[in-house]
């Protein structure tokens, strides 16, 4: 009995075995689904023609006024550094605080040291290496600048310094903003 038990499993271990084998092999019939619901549903591929809508195109644009979850943009000066007659801001929209300091210094360690130095001085890697001209902070010119001049440079860039709009948020601008009037000596820690 015990010989045909195990002679039963070696064939089912068998069929097993084999029955993966033949998984790629090319066949006349066509493939079973055994739960097609992914595999043939009705549906438009992305830029495909659609004869339902009048452009003929499947990708709808959006309705106009839309506007996506969390990208709610007032024209406040926290999020463009102007007021509403469009000129820079004077002061940072926005409490200062040691923790914004904080992160104006990490921020600022992250994105504008390599070029200004830690200290803003302007002679950073890029000016030792390559004597690329790079801004003093302490330059009468930009002691003399509103707040939003940073924050529109830092968002927009100027000359041959890109913009980190993408990259940094406009929180971060405002933080690293903060840093740099600290680094001028127009900001103590903060309070």
């Amino acid at each position: 009995m015990t010989r045909r038990i195990a002679r039963v499993a070696a064939l089912a271990l068998l069929a097993l075995v084999t029955a993966g084998c033949v998984r790629g092999c090319t066949s006349r019939r066509p493939p079973i689904h055994i739960n097609p619901n992914m595999d043939l549903q009705p549906k438009y591929l992305a830029q495909s023609e659609n004869a339902f809508f009048y452009d003929g195109m499947t990708m709808r644009e959006p309705v106009p006024g839309t506007v996506a979850r969390g990208e709610l943009r007032d024209d406040s000066p926290y999020w463009t550094g102007r007021d509403a007659a469009g000129e820079l801001v004077a002061a940072l929209p926005l409490p200062v605080t040691p923790a914004l300091l904080d992160r104006g210094a990490e921020r600022y360690a992250i994105y504008c040291a390599p070029c200004h130095d830690p200290a803003g001085t302007g002679k950073g890697i890029l000016f030792q290496r390559g004597n690329v001209p790079t801004p003093d902070f302490r330059d009468p010119r930009l002691l003399g600048q509103p707040d939003g001049h940073f924050f529109d440079v830092i968002t927009n860039g100027v000359g041959l310094m890109q913009g980190y709009k993408y990259p940094v948020g406009v929180a971060d601008r405002w933080a690293i903003t903060a840093h740099v009037r600290r680094l001028q000596g127009k900001l103590e820690g903060g309070s």
